[in-house]
């Protein structure tokens, strides 16, 4: 009898301590969830202070097609043909249709250039700043220099242009009263090398050169 007891109390037993090892087991796992999901908690409200935080001192760049510029003038169903006789363009300066073969180097000229050769430099996806020399000072067109990109842009006079300055892309034109007009900035942001372009990214070096280029 007293052999047949013992193991059941070590049955027993083991059954005791097996039930408190695993009612243990459950406090501790209880306990790590608990801690996890806190530090989880933590964990996600540091970075969403950290993000707040970025987003207010250094805010993410805005998608192009979100841009909005007041007083923009957009053109749609442009030939992008090339021929070699002058053409008679609606806009001024003109924002694409057909022109000719060889495109016009960007950078900066200090005269009038080729309209034809200017409008294939914005098939590449350049943006052409003109600006009326009668309208800006020297230091007003050094200002305009200054604050366009120096690749993908042609800078130029244009006679009569109807505004000190006129910023164009392929399909996309806006009138500007100084350099320092916030909307010159949205422009280029919006239309600089733009995928509305019809060939965004390609040369914008290995063209012509207008007689009048310094840069």
């Amino acid at each position: 009898m007293a052999g047949g007891t013992d193991p059941e109390r070590a049955r027993q037993e083991r059954a005791a301590l097996l039930e408190k090892h695993w009612a243990a087991d459950a406090r501790a796992t209880r306990r790590r969830r608990v801690l996890a999901g806190a530090g989880a908690v933590t964990a996600v409200a540091a970075v969403a202070a950290l993000v707040t935080v970025a987003v207010i001192n250094d805010p993410p760049p805005q998608a192009r097609e979100d841009i909005e510029i007041a007083g923009l003038q957009t053109f749609e169903g442009l030939g992008n043909s090339h021929v070699e006789t002058a053409v008679d363009y609606e806009q001024s300066p003109p924002v694409g249709g057909d022109h000719a073969s060889d495109w016009l180097n960007c950078g900066v000229y200090t005269e009038p250039v080729p309209e034809e050769n200017a409008v294939h430099a914005l098939e590449h996806g350049a943006v052409w700043a003109a600006y009326d020399p009668s309208a800006l000072s020297e230091d007003q067109a050094e200002a305009l220099r200054q604050a366009v990109p120096d690749t993908y842009v042609v800078l130029s006079p244009y006679e009569d242009l109807g505004a000190p300055i006129m910023v164009s892309a392929w399909g996309a034109q806006v009138a500007l009263d100084s350099p320092e007009d916030e909307r010159l900035e949205q422009f280029v942001t919006k239309y600089w090398q733009s995928p509305d372009a019809p060939e965004p990214g390609a040369s914008c070096t290995g063209g012509i050169d207008a007689p009048s280029r310094v840069a």
